[in-house]
């Protein structure tokens, strides 16, 4: 089948442009940008909408195996055509945890026949529990994207240099999540006035640069190449500018709910904004929006984490911290961009072109010859976010109720619709 997306408002990621075009597919791969509609071809007028690469949401939980009942392949799955997103790169950090061949392999068989694209990363340490490291050459074999014992920091310096030694000999990638554990143990909140007035056990921010500062000492000394999943804090940042201003192989993420929610957005201890790292102060959540705006900041996610009502339903403290995003982490985005801070082109670069890059993953851009991995949506289509309407098994997120613009129109996998318009 041959499609041509016309009367489209291309975003390029790569380009880091924002301009009026059309698209040709066929086979799977985008063909020509800017041509006539070919002889035969099924033409879509996107009605001046923006079409864009498929978003690649880097971080997210499936419940499989071991909590098919907060989130199952198939749901996550259908969550993620319904957000835009066309490739989700999946946590290890399920029940038992990815730390072995064969349960990469269960996974990888699991996903073979969803909608979107799924990948997965394989855990650092056996069972996550910081002592001995995985066998990475035989996960890289059967298709571990990176290594990651997720929000369990390797507490163990000694560990984790070996583990990054090893990974440097395979040029493997390792995630680390930047937080010194003994300071972070048990905190719900961030440390502050909000905290205190709320009685919520708090952590410094100062915890964040810690952990970064110790793992990028490891870097340096091994070479590896790093990225840092979640920074939150503003005084994370010019310790990144430091260790990349060194030549060292370092990128880092954040979350789309630390973009656009603050601690105060806590409220009366509504635990669907009990998150990991907690919400940070306003003065950082600006910090990290100009970090995004200026390239310091490379991937934005979801970290879509699902937990059940039983699991939310609790004191702030003992909830089970995280939420959904799949298919909140669009029109989340949008948010950015009606207040004038991202534009298009660059949420898309965090979004979808830079993960894509840093993975070794194809997609993320418009040119001839990449996959046919596309979104097309609305960034003016106002909404009020109903969570029972997510398709999500779990419905936990901060974004209930809540007034939101971006709506996705049609999403395509390889040239095929997996959600929206009809092709």
């Amino acid at each position: 089948m041959i499609l041509h997306f016309t009367n489209a408002r291309l975003i390029d990621p790569e380009a880091l442009t924002d301009e009026p075009g059309s698209l040709t597919v066929q086979d799977g791969l985008i063909t020509a940008v800017d041509g006539d509609a070919p002889s035969g071809a099924t033409v879509i007028d996107c009605d001046g909408k923006c079409l864009a690469p498929g978003l690649i949401d880097w971080g997210v939980k499936i419940g499989e195996p071991g909590e098919r009942h907060k989130e199952s392949m198939r749901s996550a799955a259908l969550a993620a055509a319904a957000g835009g997103v066309t490739t989700i790169v999946a946590r290890p950090d399920t029940l038992p945890p990815i730390d072995a061949p064969e349960s990469l392999e269960f996974v990888t068989r699991r996903a073979a026949d969803q909608p979107v694209r799924i990948r997965h990363q394989a855990a650092l340490t056996r069972g996550r529990q910081g002592r001995e490291m995985v066998e990475m050459g035989f996960l890289r074999d059967v298709g571990a994207l990176a290594f990651t014992d997720g929000v369990r920091v390797v507490a163990d310096t000694r560990i984790l240099q070996r583990a990054m030694t090893y990974a440097r000999g395979l040029d493997a990638l390792i995630v680390g999540h930047p937080q010194d554990p003994g300071l972070s143990r048990g905190a719900a909140a961030t440390s502050g006035k909000f905290a205190s007035l709320y009685g919520i056990a708090s952590v410094s921010p100062l915890a964040e640069r810690m952990g970064l500062e110790r793992d990028l000492a490891l870097v340096e000394a091994t070479g590896v190449r790093w990225h840092a999943d979640q920074i939150t804090t503003a005084a994370a940042l010019p310790v990144l500018d430091r260790a990349r201003a060194a030549g060292l192989d370092v990128t880092a993420g954040t979350s789309i709910h630390h973009l656009t929610l603050n601690e105060f957005d806590v409220g009366d201890y509504r635990t669907f904004f009990r998150l990991t790292p907690p919400l940070r102060a306003e003065d950082d959540r600006a910090a990290l929006v100009e970090a995004v705006a200026d390239g310091t900041i490379d991937v934005i996610g979801s970290f879509h984490t699902p937990q059940d009502e039983e699991a939310k339903r609790l004191p702030f403290e003992i909830a089970a911290p995280g939420a959904v995003g799949l298919e909140t982490l669009l029109p989340a985005a949008m948010r950015l961009y009606h207040q004038g801070a991202v534009p298009l082109a660059r949420l898309w670069r965090a979004m979808s072109l830079n993960p894509a890059a840093r993975l070794g993953l194809p997609g993320g851009q418009l040119g001839i010859g990449a996959p046919a991995d596309l979104v097309l949506f609305d960034p003016d289509a106002p909404f009020v976010l109903d969570r029972f309407r997510l398709r999500s098994k779990s419905k936990n997120t901060p974004f209930d109720g809540a007034r939101m613009e971006g709506r996705v129109l049609g999403t395509w996998v390889g040239g095929r619709r997996v959600f929206g318009m009809a092709a």
